[in-house]
């Protein structure tokens, strides 16, 4: 009975009763994922968590590569907290660009204040599409997360909330798109995108689309 409890437990804690998703993380190690251009601890395991620290970071990718997808994890910030989802990115080269990234940022903290533009607050495509605001919870405490790419659109789900749903055909400026190559990307790693600040995610799983 105590076996299958846990078993059952587990199966809850990493996604097993979604149907369709695999988990990413097993809450002890990091298998399956590889840090890129990481500096001093990169990403550590703590309990079922996976945690930026502040002295660390760089990008820590799946080894695995995902075309169409649903990527579900959670994610909590510190005060002026910034990483960021990279998705279809390759190894070499700023994922932000290469690839593309999705927003993780603490954008309420003073410190971004007049500073970012409203395609750099949490949820958008970096520095291409805006996402909607407001509804992220408070400093310290546990968001959660659905972005889906299918084909050319991107959504982005933050705690039940739709705050970005776009098709990259939508991107017409020539300069934005000399600078995004990764926009026209169909299929890479999926990762985290440490900026030096302590983020923490967990509960990270994927379910592939056709």
């Amino acid at each position: 009975m105590k076996i299958l409890f846990l078993t059952l437990f587990a199966g809850l804690l990493f996604g097993a009763d979604e149907p369709g998703f695999k988990p990413l993380f097993d809450g002890k190690n990091l298998n399956g994922w590889k840090l890129v251009g990481g500096h001093g601890p990169g990403y550590v395991v703590e309990g079922d968590k996976i945690v930026c620290p502040k002295e660390g970071g760089g990008n820590l990718f799946t080894e695995k590569e995902y075309s169409n997808f649903v990527f579900r994890f959670e994610f909590m910030l510190t005060p002026g907290g910034n990483n960021g989802i990279g998705i279809r990115a390759p190894y070499e080269g700023d994922a932000a660009y290469k690839g593309m990234e999705i927003q993780v940022l603490d954008d309420g903290d003073p410190m971004y204040k007049g500073v970012i533009k409203p395609e750099q607050y949490h949820g958008s495509v970096y520095d291409v599409i805006p996402a909607r605001t407001g509804f992220k919870k408070p400093v310290g405490e546990w968001n959660e997360e659905e972005i889906t790419a299918n084909g050319r659109r991107i959504t982005v789900k933050l705690n039940g909330v739709i705050i970005l749903d776009a098709d990259l055909g939508i991107v017409k400026e020539q300069k934005v798109l000399d600078k995004h190559p990764g926009l026209a990307r169909t299929s890479g790693h999926i990762g985290f995108l440490g900026h030096g600040s302590h983020v923490e995610f967990r509960n990270v799983r994927v379910k592939e689309l056709p």
